[in-house]
């Protein structure tokens, strides 16, 4: 199974009266994330699955991609909002057998995370070494059976840059 996760594109600053999880992506946010879709659409990325962290950036993230045809599934996951703990998601992907049933998950969220996530994954423990820069990318090849921690491969670390 592969493991995509992908950070939110561009939102607005925090400031007063304005509630983290209702930030939303700005305009350049929008046209950067859109680019970044088309892209991966054009690479032939396909995701048999996008989750989704339920505050509002994420999911305008999430919605673009869905909307650009990576995806035709979507669901919001509150175990990506942010400071979210892996342990849960994992017993989803094990009892979701997931592992057996998609090849490909996205799964969009927020630094550090993400990063943190994908480094317990890969080297069982978070080093903040891994940081995904908005509408980012970091791609794990996540073993066949088992757990994931520890046991999965990086193999795509990319910057929205990169890909625009």
């Amino acid at each position: 199974m592969e493991l995509f996760l992908i950070r939110h594109g561009i939102a607005t600053e925090r400031g007063i009266g304005i509630k983290d999880e209702e930030r939303s992506l700005t305009e350049e946010g929008h046209q950067k994330t859109r680019k970044v879709a088309k892209r991966l659409f054009n690479l032939g990325l396909r995701f048999d699955l996008i989750l989704t962290s339920p505050l509002v950036r994420s999911r305008q993230t999430a919605e673009i991609l869905h909307s650009s045809g990576l995806s035709s599934k979507l669901e919001e996951s509150s175990y990506l909002a942010p400071d979210g703990r892996i342990q849960p998601w994992i017993d989803w992907l094990e009892q979701q057998q997931i592992q057996g049933s998609a090849t490909q998950l996205a799964m969009v969220g927020h630094q550090p995370d993400l990063g943190q996530w994908a480094e317990i994954l890969v080297w069982g423990e978070a080093r903040a070494s891994l940081v995904v820069k908005k509408a980012g990318i970091i791609g794990l090849k996540l073993p066949e059976t088992g757990s994931p921690v520890s046991r999965s491969q990086l193999f795509w670390l990319t910057p929205p840059k990169f890909l625009l």
